[in-house]
């Protein structure tokens, strides 16, 4: 019986070295981590939405008569209107021809006329004001220079139909093809422009944020296409009535296109910036740890993991301010804390 309890004891003895064994080995893990050094940066709350960007200014130039079509050319590089060249207000696309309606108008004959006219209504006032006229005679005369005049800028805006000119700054979007000297018809679509240095677009906002965007707010603006590049725009106008049906109300943004790197028509995501914070302390919101003591990270003191109670400010999707509890300087867990706890050993990896 003696042996029996003799080699039991042995036997606990054993157990509970191996297992002060473990438990020492155990202490002496170095978990791995990767860390990140304080600084002072930036921070930005803001509203995401989406939208569709529209051009500032667009038109449609249409043949007003019947005609022979010739398309001209860019004078920046010599070559026949393209679509995608830029134009500028004032430059001729296209002519159209007709003959007989050029001498259908009459423009010569007007304007010599117009020329008699004006000559004798200054004959006319510089007799009356010598007495050998009426007054009936002065304005039968400036009646008969105002119809002249008339008749002259009728022939001038019957002419300028023949010429398709570019009515604002812009792009060319659409041009229809038409052979050289094919004949057109009276309301043929000539060519399309769109002026899309300046963009706007329409959102509809949460009824949440009624009270916190306001016109004037800062909004970036990306798209897919453009992914490393970001585009300003600015809140101009906010709808005050709510849908009762979505629960939103409307938003006008300009987006400044300067660069032509957004297009007509593209799908923008909006990030409209409601705070925003000068140097403070920012931390990625995935590493913040919800405890019953309230928020807390991990930050690296002589080789141990220590956990610290934090209060936060600003936050967005990645990042979230920090107003108390962390100091410039530290160091602190962003990867590996998942199996951290307090006064844990690490290996600094990155």
């Amino acid at each position: 019986m003696k042996k029996i309890i003799l080699i039991t004891a042995a036997a606990i003895i054993a157990i509970t070295g191996c297992r002060n064994k473990e438990q020492n080995l155990a202490a002496d893990i170095e978990i791995p981590v990767s860390v990140e050094e304080l600084k002072l940066k930036s921070i930005e709350e803001y509203v995401n939405t989406t939208g569709t960007a529209f051009p500032k200014g667009e038109i449609e130039l249409k043949s007003k008569i019947t005609a022979s079509y010739f398309l001209e050319k860019n004078p920046r590089t010599g070559r026949s209107w393209q679509l995608g060249d830029r134009i500028k207000a004032g430059e001729l696309i296209a002519r159209l021809e007709d003959q007989e309606y050029v001498n259908s108008v009459k423009l010569e004959t007007s304007e010599l006329n117009l020329e008699l006219t004006e000559s004798e209504l200054r004959k006319q006032e510089s007799l009356y004001e010598k007495g050998g006229v009426t007054l009936k005679d002065l304005k039968t005369a400036s009646i008969n220079y105002a119809n002249a005049k008339t008749t002259v800028e009728n022939a001038r805006l019957q002419l300028a139909k023949t010429k398709i000119i570019a009515s604002i700054d812009g792009v060319i979007v659409d041009l229809p093809y038409y052979t050289q000297s094919t004949q057109v018809e009276t309301g043929s679509t000539i060519v399309k422009i769109m002026d899309y240095q300046t963009m706007y677009m329409d959102v509809q906002l949460p009824e949440k944020y009624i009270s916190v965007i306001k016109p004037g707010q800062t909004v970036k603006l990306t798209n897919y296409t453009i992914p490393g590049d970001t585009i300003t725009g600015r809140i101009t106008q906010l709808s005050p009535a709510i849908n009762p049906d979505t629960r939103t109300f409307k938003g006008n943004i300009s987006i400044d296109n300067s660069g032509y790197l957004l297009r007509p028509g593209m799908f923008v995501k909006a990030d409209i910036i409601t705070s925003q914070k000068d140097s403070v302390i920012v931390i990625p919101k995935n590493i913040v740890l919800s405890r019953q003591r309230g928020k807390t990270v991990f930050v690296i003191d002589r080789g141990v993991a220590a956990e610290r109670i934090i209060e936060t400010g600003l936050e967005n999707i990645t990042d979230v301010e920090v107003t108390r509890g962390l100091t410039k300087n530290e160091r602190v867990v962003t990867s590996g804390f998942e199996t951290l706890s307090n006064r844990s050993k690490v290996k600094i990896v990155k």
